[in-house]
C-alpha cells in the first residue's frame, strides 16, 4: 500500500514516525511520566497513521488500543478499551442505522427528489439549500451525526438521480459541508450537542440564552466563510445544469416510509427532551435502533444492518475515545498545553498577543487530541487560568479556544460526522486535512475581526482592566 502513496503522505508519515520515536526514547521530562511520555508518543504515531491512511483508519484504531498496552501507556488492557464501553459509539450505530433505515424505506428518494425539483435545475441552489438545512434542521435534530446521517443519503440520492459522479467537484462540496461545517451550527444551541455543553460546563454556568447571545453571530459568519470557501475550492462543480427528475408530489407514504419517519421523530423528541428525562442521547439512539430493526415494526432486515454499516467507524471513533482518555488521565494532554502556553503570561502588556498566543498554543493540542471532548476538557481549563493571571476575561478566553477547536478537523477521527463521510468514500484524508488546515486560518481570523469586538457589545470584553 506504501508504493501506492503520494510523496506528501510519505513524508507526512516518516515525520511522524521519527517525532514519535524521539518522543519515546528521550528522557522524561520534567513534569511528566512515563505513561504520559508514552502516549504522547503513541498519539504521534496515530495522527501520521490517520492522516495519511498507510493502514485502514480502523487498523490504525486498534493498533492505538494495543500499544497503549505494550508500552505502559496505560494500567491495564481495560483502560485500553475505555472508548469500547462509552455511550457515544453506540449512538453513532442508532445514528447510522436510523440513516440506513431512511434510504432503503424510499424517504431518502423522496427527499432528494423535492430538493431537486426546488433547485430548478440549479447546482447553487441545490448545495444552498444544504446550507440552509443546516441551521433548520439543528433545531429539531440537534446532533450534528444524526443529520448528517440523514442527509447524507438524501444527498447521495440526489447525486444520483442527477447523474452527478460520485467523484465530481459538485459531489464532494456537498461531501465536505456535511463533513466539516454542519457540526458548527450545532454548538449555536447549549443543547447542541457535546461541544456546547462541555465548554459551557467548564466555563461556568450560562443559560441557554446566554450562549446562544454569545455564539450565534461568531459561529453564523464562520458558516458562512467555510460555506464560501467550500465553494471557491470546488467552484468547477457549479457549472451546468442537474439534470431533472420526475417529482413524486401528493404520492402518498408508504408503510415503511410512515414507520421510519415515526421512529425518527420519537427520537429526535427524547433528544429534545433530555432536560426532563436526562437520558444520554445514546438511550434514544438505540431504542430507534431496536425499532428499525425489530420484525413487524421496522424496516430492516439484520442481513441489511451487518452488511450496510459502516463498522470501520465504530473501531475508529472508540479507539480515539481510548487515545483522548489515556492522554487525560497520564496528564499527558495539560502537560503539553501548559508548556506550549507557559510563555503566554509574559505578554500580559499586550492583550491579543495573549489571544494569539493561546490559539498557537491549542492548536496542536487539538491536531494530537482526537476527540474533542479531550481537547476542550485541558485547553479551556488552561486557556481560562492564563487569561486570569494576565488579567484577561477567562471567559472569553475558554470561548476563544473553544471556538478555535471546534471550527477545524484535520482528520476523521476527530468526529463522528466527520466518519460518516469519509466512510462514503467521496474524501480523502489528504483532502480533509487541508481544509482543516484552511479553517485554522479562518477561526484565527473570526477571532480577531468577528468575536473579540462582538463579545465586548455583548457584554464579556476582553481586558477586566480599566
Amino acid at each position: 500500500m506504501i508504493r501506492n502513496l503520494t510523496r506528501l503522505p510519505i513524508l507526512i508519515l516518516a515525520i511522524s514516525v521519527i517525532m514519535s520515536s524521539v518522543v519515546f526514547l528521550l528522557p522524561t521530562p520534567e513534569g511528566l511520566t512515563t505513561a504520559g511520555q508514552s502516549v504522547l508518543s503513541i498519539s504521534i504515531l496515530a495522527v501520521g497513521l490517520w492522516s495519511t491512511e498507510v493502514l485502514p483508519m480502523a487498523v490504525t484504531g486498534m493498533l492505538v488500543v494495543v500499544l497503549l498496552v505494550i508500552f505502559g501507556a496505560v494500567d491495564n488492557y481495560q483502560t485500553a478499551l475505555y472508548g469500547f464501553s462509552q455511550p457515544v459509539a453506540y449512538f453513532l450505530i442508532g445514528v447510522l442505522t436510523i440513516g440506513l433505515a431512511v434510504s432503503k424505506s424510499g424517504l431518502a428518494n423522496r427527499m432528494a427528489r423535492f430538493f431537486l425539483r426546488r433547485c430548478g435545475g440549479r447546482r447553487r441552489s441545490l448545495y444552498t439549500q444544504l446550507l440552509l438545512a443546516f441551521p433548520v434542521l439543528t433545531l429539531v435534530l440537534p446532533s450534528a451525526t444524526t443529520r448528517t446521517g440523514i442527509l447524507i443519503h438524501v444527498y447521495e440520492q440526489a447525486l444520483e438521480l442527477s447523474h452527478v459522479p460520485a467523484d465530481s467537484h459538485l459531489a464532494r462540496a456537498i461531501m465536505m459541508a456535511l463533513n466539516s461545517i454542519n457540526r458548527l451550527a450545532s454548538t449555536v444551541l447549549l443543547t447542541g450537542g457535546i461541544t456546547p455543553i462541555v465548554s459551557a460546563s467548564l466555563i461556568g454556568s450560562v443559560s441557554w440564552s446566554r450562549w446562544f447571545v454569545l455564539m450565534s453571530v461568531p459561529y453564523g459568519v464562520l458558516l458562512l466563510l467555510g460555506a464560501g470557501l467550500i465553494y471557491g475550492l470546488y467552484r468547477q462543480g457549479f457549472a451546468g445544469p442537474l439534470l431533472s427528475v420526475p417529482a413524486t408530489d401528493g404520492a402518498p407514504l408508504t408503510a415503511a416510509e410512515r414507520r421510519t419517519a415515526i421512529i425518527t421523530v420519537a427520537a429526535s423528541a427524547l433528544w429534545l427532551t433530555d432536560a426532563w428525562h436526562h437520558w444520554h442521547p445514546a438511550l434514544p439512539a438505540l431504542l430507534a435502533w431496536i425499532c428499525l430493526l425489530a420484525p413487524g415494526i421496522g424496516v430492516l432486515t439484520w442481513s441489511q444492518f451487518e452488511r450496510e454499516i459502516g463498522w470501520s467507524n465504530f473501531f475508529v471513533l472508540a479507539s480515539s475515545l481510548s487515545l483522548a482518555h489515556a492522554l487525560i488521565s497520564s496528564n499527558a494532554g495539560a502537560w503539553l498545553a501548559t508548556r506550549l502556553m507557559q510563555q503566554i503570561p509574559a505578554l500580559q502588556q499586550h492583550p491579543l498577543l495573549v489571544v494569539l498566543g493561546l490559539l498557537l498554543g491549542s492548536t496542536p493540542v487539538r491536531l494530537l487530541i482526537p476527540n474533542i471532548t479531550g481537547f476542550l476538557a485541558i485547553a479551556i481549563p488552561i486557556a481560562m487560568a492564563i487569561g486570569d493571571a494576565s488579567g484577561l476575561n477567562p471567559v472569553v478566553c475558554g470561548l476563544l479556544v473553544m471556538l478555535a477547536g471546534d471550527a477545524v478537523l484535520y482528520y476523521p477521527a476527530q468526529s463522528a460526522s466527520s466518519l460518516v463521510v469519509y466512510e462514503r468514500g467521496y474524501l480523502g484524508v489528504g483532502e480533509i486535512f487541508g481544509f482543516g488546515v484552511i479553517m485554522t486560518v479562518v477561526a484565527y481570523i473570526i477571532v480577531f475581526g468577528i468575536a473579540l469586538p462582538y463579545w465586548t457589545l455583548a457584554g464579556e470584553p476582553l481586558s477586566l482592566q480599566p
